[in-house]
């Protein structure tokens, strides 16, 4: 059923605009041409591409600062163990931090010895380092937060013990690299600068990661992850989050 509101058409015949007691109506509208959809086709293929050659150098960034402090986070693979060893050695660095809290597959907390910390400074070690220049800072947290749970505990354990700490620099893997940055300046705040090193992955070429399952899913995710870290989460202010994680000992590595 139509309703009665016509318009002229040019052969002169009424055209109704209006149908079904007028929930439906006619209208002029614009849409693309043949031209205009060729062109948004190479938008599209544009945007893409700069997505596909800018997004991994974005988010495994490397930008160190003038400091002697090494932070390696402990759940970080042996080849990247090895990589912060090198750096350690070469950087003039005196001290390094692990972090990290309970290891992936327990489920819950149930000491300092089944984080990733621990496991990181045991690496270390492992791999070459002193195990006196070696300190575990362990997160007892485990949620969705971990990165910026294990940045306020190493916070926490700055504040109990009081060394001197101006600067960091963070060692962790390729991706993950941008988010970290960003969650450890905000935990340990506007007098400690952070640097960030990416070590890169060797499972995939950083220039061909979408040939790749393990890069593909490496690089969506923690883009995804970055963008949520960065516009919706803030996390608790570290002041007062020194209840969650009480003061290691200065020498707290499993010997």
């Amino acid at each position: 059923m139509q309703d009665n509101v016509v318009s002229s058409a040019p052969s002169g015949q009424a055209t109704p605009t209006r149908a079904i007691w007028g929930v439906f109506d006619r209208k002029e509208r614009w849409s693309l041409s043949s031209r205009g959809w060729l062109m948004l086709a190479c938008g599209l293929v544009l945007a893409t591409v700069v997505f596909l050659q800018g997004v991994y150098p974005f988010l495994a960034v490397t930008h160190r600062v003038n400091s002697n402090v090494l932070v390696v986070e402990g759940w970080i693979h042996e080849y990247a163990i090895q990589a912060a060893v090198d750096e350690f050695r070469s950087g003039g660095y005196t001290r390094v931090f692990t972090t990290g809290g309970p290891v992936e597959g327990i489920g819950h907390y149930i000491n300092d010895y089944n984080t990733s910390a621990s496991v990181g400074a045991e690496l270390l070690v492992k791999n070459g380092l002193a195990r006196e220049s070696v300190q575990m800072v362990p997160s007892r947290i485990m949620d969705r937060d971990r990165t910026f749970s294990s940045a306020v505990a190493l916070h926490d354990w700055i504040r109990a013990h009081k060394p001197l700490v101006r600067g960091i620099n963070v060692v962790t893997e390729d991706t993950h690299a941008r988010r970290t940055w960003l969650l450890f300046q905000r935990a340990l705040g506007k007098n400690v600068q952070v640097g960030i090193i990416s070590v890169p992955n060797v499972d995939y070429r950083a220039n061909g990661w979408w040939h790749y399952s393990e890069g593909v899913k490496g690089v969506v995710s923690e883009f995804a992850a970055y963008l949520y870290a960065k516009i919706f989460f803030f996390g608790a202010e570290p002041e007062h989050t020194e209840k969650t994680s009480r003061p290691i000992e200065r020498n707290s590595s499993r010997k």
